[in-house]
């Protein structure tokens, strides 16, 4: 049985069943209850014990959504919890953020499929949106970059410079999106953030170029890395047929890299991750970035 299974086993027993009890039960809900059927590579993110996890995923196959939930599902799951999501510019942060918000939203019309009847009681009404899923688990605070709950959990969204990352400790969840354009740097900056919590690590990215920390560990990292890869192909929600007008645009290298998981070689990047992300950030005091 997994350990997810025995746990809420032993959350049954000791305690009335809440929205909590619902996710261990089955971590997808936290995706199909805002309408979405999560596929199995996105379950078995969700449901992975592994302490680092590689997502190399198909551009629009859904990992941001899949990041969205696993911050939820964390937050809600592991109080308090200490949630850092990395991007390469605040617009992506922004977004990252929202996606979260869609999910716990779609979780407040959660309900279990035996009894007890179970209906979600608000602790502290702050909008219509925001209303507690169990004990403790209300928003509280909300910001564009930040979501508090009530049980003591936070998720920050931040866009990712070694310079304003560095300082935030005892992470449960260090998520790094679009980690092959993320530079070097930045990855060695965030780990130590794990060395005392003991945290989770999860790297998701399409294919970039044959170079960087993500292309390392994908390639010659160590076994402790549970690995996931997912192609278009293997999405339900990409068409064979816009597949193939794909592949007659732009060619079946890039075709390759952007639907088939392939990393393409240094030459074939007009920038290397490092130039571009720091394009995308601005050091603490300086001006805006350029993009």
């Amino acid at each position: 049985m997994p350990a997810w299974a025995i746990d809420l086993e032993h959350r049954l027993a000791t305690r009335t069943e809440t929205a909590t009890d619902l996710l261990w039960l089955n971590p997808g809900r936290i995706m199909a209850q805002s309408g979405l059927t999560p596929d199995p590579w996105q379950r078995e993110v969700l449901e992975s014990p592994a302490r680092r996890v590689l997502l190399l995923c198909s551009r629009q196959a859904g990992k941001s959504r899949t990041a969205a939930a696993l911050a939820l599902k964390t937050a809600l799951l592991e109080p308090p919890a200490e949630v850092l999501i990395i991007s390469r510019a605040l617009r992506q942060s922004a977004e990252l953020l929202r996606k979260v918000r869609e999910l716990y939203r779609g979780l407040q019309q959660a309900r279990p499929r035996r009894p007890p009847p179970f209906r979600p009681v608000p602790l502290r009404q702050l909008d219509a949106a925001d209303v507690c899923l169990g004990p403790g688990e209300q928003v509280v605070q909300q910001s564009v970059l930040q979501m508090e709950l009530a049980n003591g959990s936070r998720i920050l969204s931040l866009p990712g410079s070694p310079d304003t990352i560095v300082g935030f400790s005892a992470i449960s969840l260090l998520v790094i999106d679009e980690a092959a354009r993320v530079p070097d740097e930045l990855y060695r900056a965030v780990r130590p953030m794990l060395a005392v919590s003991g945290g989770k690590l999860v790297c998701l990215s399409s294919a970039y170029a044959q170079q960087g920390f993500f292309y390392h560990e994908w390639t010659q990292g160590a076994a402790s890395w549970q690995r996931i890869r997912v192609t278009a192909q293997e999405c339900p929600r990409i068409s064979p047929e816009f597949l193939a007008e794909e592949l007659a645009a732009m060619g079946r290298r890039i075709f390759d890299r952007e639907y088939g998981c392939q990393f393409t070689g240094v030459d074939d990047a007009a920038f290397d991750p490092g130039t571009v992300a720091r394009a995308l950030s601005a050091p603490a005091g300086a001006e805006a970035p350029l993009f």
